[in-house]
């Protein structure tokens, strides 16, 4: 039981606390090396974060398509457009499209009422046709209260590849397969004569046209091809075709796309200019030791931006000559150095129009020089590529290939320092275990504080009972003196 100053006549309980704020002060400076040790951790993840996404592109930097993009102009883009992969070659192709595929349609031969009279318990019944030209049976059930438009909206909303929908206009029900071709002969939409479709809807099945396959001539070689769908691919070409060409060919000329081979390789460099960015700057910035990081009764006395500025300096500097930073960066600027031995044209950076700027603030970032990398890529597309991608060890090792050596390299050690946000545990990571150790030491030193603040209080209890039991025999004796007078 705590007793409070009533006996001394001192504040106990403000006593207490200023001993306690200065048993807190091991305490306090623990949560500050723990809340750096976060930050520090946080910082590391940051840099691993930029090194992944550089990682990612690198996948797609590994693609003929980065280097050796195609365009492909069509002479009647109206009827056919095309796109194609970096293995075509470029030329001129000849495209005679003689029918385009389209869905099966039927429609009610005489009209419909739109409030038409539904039977409950009544089936809509039809089959469709599967890829390996199977029939699929589909039977809906109709049920109190349903309406016409209720239920072939439900027949649509199904995964059954048909669609119905009522026309206002004609006052008929419009029945069509969601996809084009002819899976097999006849009808692709298949249901008895003696049904609701036939007797209700009045539809005929004998009736229903389109349903036809894609069929063109290719580089006039007489040969007719089919396609169930108005997309085909062929020889590294994808066609789509919109429209008929009336027995005439449409000419397809496929050609380097220089812009877009350009745009990918600027897309990465820039990337590759950031995170040389990032891993330069935490090795320059500046180290404010005097600035730790606050405590919570710290920022109570502190507006928002005073502390969102004192963190800010805080936080500078925390990675500032940590070895696998610089370690890491110095590797990921020697990769581009060295000769690639490609045996083609280009085998090193220079002379596609790709160099390492010579202002040391920039820290080694790339430079690329527009129309000496645009004349490299329309003229010998190849080899540039066979300098970022060759696959070759040694000497001919290419260059994405040695840049993502270093990039793993440095990647596994900074994980190894800081983890994950997937790594579930503070032991599996070495600023994890500092941490933990930090933890430890915390739960340990709070303990003590708390018997302390208990010796604190029992010391201060007793004290005040002993003064109380003196004042109570002062206040005898001094009665006692008073009665015999």
């Amino acid at each position: 039981m705590r007793v409070g100053g009533l006996a001394s006549g001192m504040d106990i309980e403000a006593m207490v606390d200023k001993l306690m704020k200065a048993e807190r002060i091991p305490l306090n400076k623990l949560e500050q090396d723990r809340t750096k040790l976060e930050w520090k951790r946080d910082a590391f993840r940051e840099i691993n974060s930029k090194l992944t996404e550089l990682d990612d592109l690198m996948f797609e930097m590994r693609k003929s398509v980065a280097y050796n993009a195609k365009n492909v102009s069509s002479t009647k883009e109206g009827a056919v457009t095309a796109t194609a992969n970096a293995d075509v070659a470029n030329g001129t192709y000849q495209i005679r499209v003689n029918q385009l595929a389209s869905t099966a349609i039927n429609v009610s031969t005489n009209t419909v009422k739109s409030d038409v009279q539904l039977v409950e318990g009544g089936e809509i019944a039809f089959n469709t046709i599967n890829e390996k030209g199977e029939e699929v049976p589909y039977t809906y059930t109709i049920q109190k209260g349903d309406t016409l438009t209720g239920v072939l909206k439900k027949i649509s909303r199904d995964d059954n590849n048909v669609r119905m929908f009522y026309d206002e206009q004609s006052k008929k029900v419009i029945m069509e397969t969601t996809r084009t071709g002819n899976y097999r002969d006849g009808a692709e939409i298949q249901f008895d004569n003696n049904s609701f479709l036939a007797n209700v809807l009045h539809m005929d099945m004998d009736k229903e046209s389109g349903g036809t396959n894609a069929k063109f001539e290719y580089n006039n070689s007489g040969l007719i091809m089919e396609s169930k769908t108005n997309s085909y691919k062929i020889n590294g070409m994808t066609l789509e075709f919109k429209q008929e060409t009336e027995g005439k060919n449409v000419s397809l000329t496929v050609t380097n796309d220089v812009d877009a081979s350009y745009e990918r390789i600027t897309e990465f460099v820039d990337k590759y200019n950031e995170v040389v960015e990032a891993l330069h700057k935490s090795q320059l910035e500046e180290r404010h030791r005097d600035y730790p990081p606050l405590t919570a009764e710290q920022k109570k006395d502190m507006s928002e931006n005073e502390i969102e500025l004192w963190e800010k300096r805080a936080k500078s500097g925390l990675l500032r000559g940590d070895t696998t930073i610089s370690n890491g960066l110095f590797n990921l600027r020697s990769s581009w150095y060295e000769k690639v031995d490609t045996g083609g044209e280009y085998t090193t950076l220079t002379q596609v129009g790709i160099e390492t700027s010579k202002d040391y603030l920039d820290g080694g970032k790339l430079i690329v020089n527009e129309n000496e990398l645009k004349t490299a890529l329309r003229e010998n597309p190849a080899d540039v590529q066979n300098l970022f991608t060759n696959s070759d060890e040694g000497n001919s090792r290419g260059l994405i290939q040695r840049l993502e050596d270093s990039l793993e390299t440095t990647k596994e050690q900074i994980s190894e320092k800081a983890g994950s946000i997937l790594t579930p545990s503070l032991e599996s990571y070495t600023l994890g275990k500092r941490m933990k150790d930090v933890d430890d030491r915390m739960e340990s030193l709070e303990d003590r504080i708390a018997q302390a603040e208990a010796r604190y209080w029992n010391q201060f209890t007793a004290m005040e009972k002993a003064i109380s039991r003196m004042n109570q025999q002062s206040a005898q004796l001094m009665s006692q003196f008073g009665g015999g007078m």
